[in-house]
């Protein structure tokens, strides 16, 4: 009950903004066809940007316990050209809704939340969003 107020919070004050982001990324990999893989990790990561409460990203090794593509030598190259290409400019998007969050008492659980996901943006290759342990 307590994440599904926050989630409605988020995705007023802001959250939405960073969700577009996210999508627009994986839209412009989708079109050419050579970013496909990194396109559905923007659309999991777009979808967990907009209600990340309740929910957390981890490694998919960690989860398995056993390595893939995307979290072996392949991923760890593919998160290289994530990061020269997007991730950048989605991890300054959310550090500045961070900031802004920060300002008030209020948004603090939102700023952390955008810290979160600002260092996901620099290296989604590999996650996965699954919900929070309790």
């Amino acid at each position: 009950m307590f994440s599904a107020l926050l989630n409605i919070l988020w995705v007023v004050l802001g959250g939405l903004v960073m969700a577009l982001g996210w999508w627009l990324a994986g839209l412009l990999c989708a079109i050419t066809i050579v970013g496909l893989p990194w396109a559905r990790s923007c659309f999991v990561i777009g979808a967990f940007s907009l209600w990340p409460f309740g929910q957390e990203a981890i490694s998919r090794r960690d989860l398995t316990g056993r390595h893939d593509l995307g979290t072996g030598a392949l991923g760890l190259i593919g998160n290289v050209l994530w990061f020269l290409v997007a991730g950048w400019w989605l991890a300054i998007g959310h550090l500045t809704s961070a900031l802004a969050c920060f300002i008030t008492i209020i948004g603090i659980p939102f700023g952390i939340q955008h810290i979160k996901l600002a260092l996901i943006a620099l290296a989604p290759v590999g996650m996965t969003v699954v919900p929070v342990r309790r």
